[in-house]
């Protein structure tokens, strides 16, 4: 039976007809895309423009001849009261009501609209049948965080009882907890894995340091999707290695659904059926394919609330094979804010330090986990989790790999500990910076 679709057309989800737009939009020929595209994207702004104040507000007395004369939309634009931001005829008890985890210093409560959130969950489970998995029946194990608050706790474990799922929570991954995961896959017919990238890939250096292969234990497994965190193909090889099965890039962000999904040829392919995604520069102007630029998104179906031209925190590349119909992330770089900024003026990728530390880290062979924080203008501190504290020969290794690839005259402290701090809702974040 297939619960998790029953599970929303009991909550007044109208899952049939969601579907059914889904299929006659992927009929539509390639030619006729663009007009389909465009179509979409003036009925909601002018749907928008007629039935929310906050929308007709933001927009203010702008004149809107073209696309790029919309505003962009930030995350910061929209922390008032959701009551505030929805469209006449929705409210709280008509939508779907969601928050985003908050790891990019910018939470805040969203709506969809029943028809909305119906059509993302029947694109997810469209791009994880290309790996034959069904979310209607497949039994997933779920690496993420989880409310810890009794009512937060229990309505999770519904839905994920509801929805196939079984959680692993990753609040603790000491030796004696990953154990304990190892001992449920051992008695479980999980199908396939989903959760946050450090957290798997802390798991698959556990296995691989007692020599498991997971799918060995668990012959039922089929597939990996790692999400919510940069993938390294580094760390990509660590888990397929030790999980046994091919291991998949998913992008997605809980305001607009699934944004990007790997298909069976690694192509990392956007989704183009529900929205409309730019990569803009920084005057927000659409950049050409192949060129680094914000990821800006539009919720083509979202009546409840506007999510138009938002701005969702993260700079990506279109690869040049990329059509409307079938466009295709190239790479996603990194959040817009996680930069370091030196005192010389030089702006520096967080990502750098990653690939930085990263190699002599591992050459290292007991580093479990570790982030970068930028404490101060020409102050980084290195928390890491290992059983023992770095000698000073790998400190020197480090520093000098800073100074080579960042800047000179850099203090790097490190710090071990037992555990590394996580968001609420699990992920690590590998790079922050504390200087404004």
């Amino acid at each position: 039976m297939d619960w998790f679709k029953l599970s929303l057309q009991f909550n007044k989800f109208p899952v049939n007809r969601a579907r059914k737009i889904l299929d006659d939009i992927q009929k539509i020929p390639e030619e006729d895309y663009q007009n389909f595209v465009e179509k979409k994207k003036r009925e909601i702004v002018e749907f928008h423009l007629r039935n929310n104040n906050f929308y007709k507000d933001f927009i203010g007395d702008r004149s809107i001849e073209n696309w790029e004369d919309i505003p962009v939309m930030t995350k910061k634009d929209l922390q008032i009261p959701l009551n505030n931001r929805l469209s006449k005829g929705f409210n709280l008890k008509n939508t779907y009501i969601g928050k985003t985890s908050g790891s990019s210093g910018h939470p805040f409560t969203f709506a969809k609209d029943r028809l909305c959130h119906a059509m993302a969950w029947e694109g997810f489970n469209d791009h994880y049948n290309w790996h034959g998995i069904d979310l209607n029946k497949s039994l997933q194990a779920r690496f993420y965080g989880i409310p810890l608050d009794f009512y937060g706790n229990l309505q999770e474990r519904i839905k994920d009882r509801i929805s196939l799922r079984r959680r692993f929570t990753i609040f603790d991954l000491s030796d004696a907890k990953l154990q304990s995961f190892l001992n449920r896959f051992k008695k479980s017919n999980f199908n396939y894995i989903n959760g946050y990238t450090s957290a798997i890939l802390l798991f698959a250096k556990f296995l691989q340091k007692k020599e498991i292969v997971l799918k060995n234990i668990c012959p039922s497994l089929k597939l990996c999707i790692v999400t919510s965190e940069r993938l390294f193909d580094k760390d990509k090889e660590i888990i397929e290695k030790a999980i046994g099965v091919t291991v998949i890039n998913e992008y997605g962000a809980s305001e607009v659904g699934l944004i990007a999904f790997e298909n069976q040829k690694r192509e990392w392919c956007l989704n183009s059926k529900d929205l409309y995604i730019e990569i803009v520069d920084q005057n927000n102007k659409t950049l050409p394919v192949g060129q680094e630029g914000k990821v800006i998104i539009t919720s083509l179906y979202n009546r409840a609330h506007p999510i138009i031209r938002y701005a969702i925190g993260d700079i990506g590349i279109l690869d040049e094979k990329s059509t409307t119909k079938k466009p295709i992330l190239k790479s996603l770089i990194g959040r817009t804010s996680d930069v370091a900024k030196l005192a010389n003026g030089k702006v520096v990728p967080g990502l750098t330090f990653y690939y930085v530390t990263k190699t002599i880290i591992d050459d290292a062979g007991s580093t479990k986990e570790f982030v970068i924080t930028q404490t101060d203008i020409d102050t980084f501190e290195i928390e890491y989790v290992r059983e023992n504290d770095f000698e000073e020969e790998e400190i020197a290794k480090i520093a000098d790999a800073v100074e080579k690839y960042v800047g000179k005259n850099l203090n790097v402290n490190f710090k071990r500990k037992h555990m590394l701090n996580r968001t609420k809702s699990g992920k690590l974040k590998q790079f922050t910076s504390l200087v404004d």
